[in-house]
């Protein structure tokens, strides 16, 4: 009997936490939903509240909410050209799982490939390839691929050993559920097989698997206007 009390107040405490958590978010979400009625319009405070709000709201499962305020926070971002929250934006609307769940992941890895944004956010919407993605197919090993690429080329120090740490895991992963690699040497064969070790080669792969998550619908941006903003470095 004792023992069937303490599980009855483990499982009570536990929805004591679940209650006081979901009225913390609540209160932020009406937080921010204060600050965007004075917020300007198109402005880089509102976009960033409606991501804030995304994600809360996604936490509380009201992922109409969430979609919804993405879009539009989206749409700021690139007027502001605010490239990591326009990341954010589509990690918001894939995680909303709407009919262009797909489209962001397309839409999120290109601005994250294209311009230099935090490596965990081109990380974070190439999983979300990998994960869409497959287990035989080619595309989770390419996705994985420019993931570990992406963290040797911008990583900072502080977060590169625990990013390359998972993104060697993430493409370990990938190679045993494509081609049931489970030794390093077979790994190493299967990389160079694979081209998976020349960045020349599986970018424009990249490019092409995103063209066909479009499935030749329009983009949501002119790629060939903001590749045009790029300076020459980039």
């Amino acid at each position: 009997m004792d023992l069937l009390n303490n599980e009855q107040l483990i499982g009570a405490e536990c929805a004591n936490d679940a209650v006081k958590s979901s009225e913390l978010l609540l209160n932020r979400l009406r937080e921010n939903e204060q600050q965007l009625a004075s917020a300007a319009e198109n402005s880089l405070k509102r976009c960033e509240l409606l991501l804030d709000n995304g994600y809360i709201q996604l936490d509380l499962d009201k992922k109409t909410e969430a979609w919804e305020g993405a879009h539009e926070a989206l749409k700021i971002a690139l007027q502001q050209e605010a490239w990591p929250q326009a990341v954010q934006a589509c990690d918001i609307i894939y995680k909303s799982e709407q009919d262009d769940a797909i489209k962001a992941i397309a839409h999120g890895i290109w601005l994250g490939v294209t311009y230099p944004v935090d490596p965990e956010l081109s990380v974070t919407m190439l999983q979300h390839l990998i994960e869409e993605t497959p287990d035989k197919s080619d595309g989770a090993a390419v996705a994985a691929a420019v993931a570990s690429y992406l963290v040797e080329l911008r990583a900072d120090d502080a977060k590169r050993d625990e990013l390359k740490f998972f993104t060697n895991q993430l493409l370990g992963q990938v190679a045993r559920r494509h081609s049931n690699v489970d030794e390093q040497a077979v790994f190493d064969f299967w990389i160079e097989r694979m081209e998976l070790d020349d960045p020349g080669k599986f970018i424009p792969r990249l490019a092409q698997i995103l063209d066909v998550l479009m499935e030749n619908e329009q983009w949501w941006f002119d790629r060939d206007a903001l590749r045009e903003k790029l300076p020459d470095d980039a």
